[in-house]
């Protein structure tokens, strides 16, 4: 008995270590994966039936095509962006997707700093669960949130642009037109997604453990506490 209590203690302490190492990991994760969800150029890829730009790159903040350039005689292949504002029709599912992916990259950040806090409590052994287990709880659910953000961002944004119609346009000064679209390619933007919030649900699942294991070490604390009172009595 003797030898067995510090190794059961040793391995709950490194089962601890695993959640919240894990989590935190996760975490990072998924919030590296929002900003490039929300930095890329690849939301939608059309292809069209034009001389002059053939593919366009559609971000959520602006829109790439290759444009090629007569240049002292030469052909010169450059790649010119467009932001995409007012002058744009701008349909309901992007505008959307603009909103969500936003709020979620900006959430995110904030499960990092609360799950790192608790691991600097933990490095300190500062015997504090309650503030630890409110800490994960809001790291549970900011992710919840975001992860519904972009599940529905990248989720919508895929379904209405190849089995809906959209009505995201072009303003009237864009090199091509809509009506030559010839192709709608599939891009990276839906797997990142998914990606992205089974990131944060195994996240959110090593921090439930981890809230479970600090209820124990509260209820423990109290036990301990409850009996210095008695024997002091």
């Amino acid at each position: 008995m003797d030898h067995s209590t510090p190794n059961t203690k040793r391995c709950v302490g490194v089962k601890e270590w695993i959640f919240r190492l894990s989590g935190f990991l996760c975490s990072l994760l998924s919030s590296a994966f929002g900003i490039i969800l929300a930095g890329s150029r690849y939301w939608r890829l059309w292809e069209f039936d034009n001389d002059v730009v053939q593919l366009v790159y559609i971000g959520l903040w602006e829109a790439y095509y290759h444009q090629e350039l007569q240049m002292s005689g030469s052909v010169t292949r450059i790649l010119v962006h467009s932001p995409v504002n007012s002058s744009w029709i701008i349909s309901p599912e992007f505008r959307c997707a603009q909103k969500l992916i936003l709020l979620a990259m900006f959430l995110k950040p904030v499960v990092v700093i609360f799950s790192s806090a608790t691991i600097r409590v933990s490095i300190i052994k500062a015997s504090v669960p309650e503030i630890q287990i409110v800490c994960y709880k809001c790291c549970v659910l900011i992710l919840v949130l975001s992860s519904l953000c972009t599940v529905l961002s990248v989720t919508w944004n895929h379904v209405v642009d190849f089995y809906g119609e959209t009505t995201f346009d072009f303003p009237p000064n864009f090199p091509v037109r809509k009506e030559d679209l010839i192709k709608k390619h599939h891009t990276h933007v839906f797997p990142i997604g998914v990606m992205t919030s089974t990131l944060s649900l195994l996240a959110m699942i090593m921090f439930l453990f981890e809230i479970k294991s600090l209820k124990i070490q509260s209820d423990l604390n109290d036990q301990g506490a409850s009996k210095q009172v008695d024997q002091m009595a």
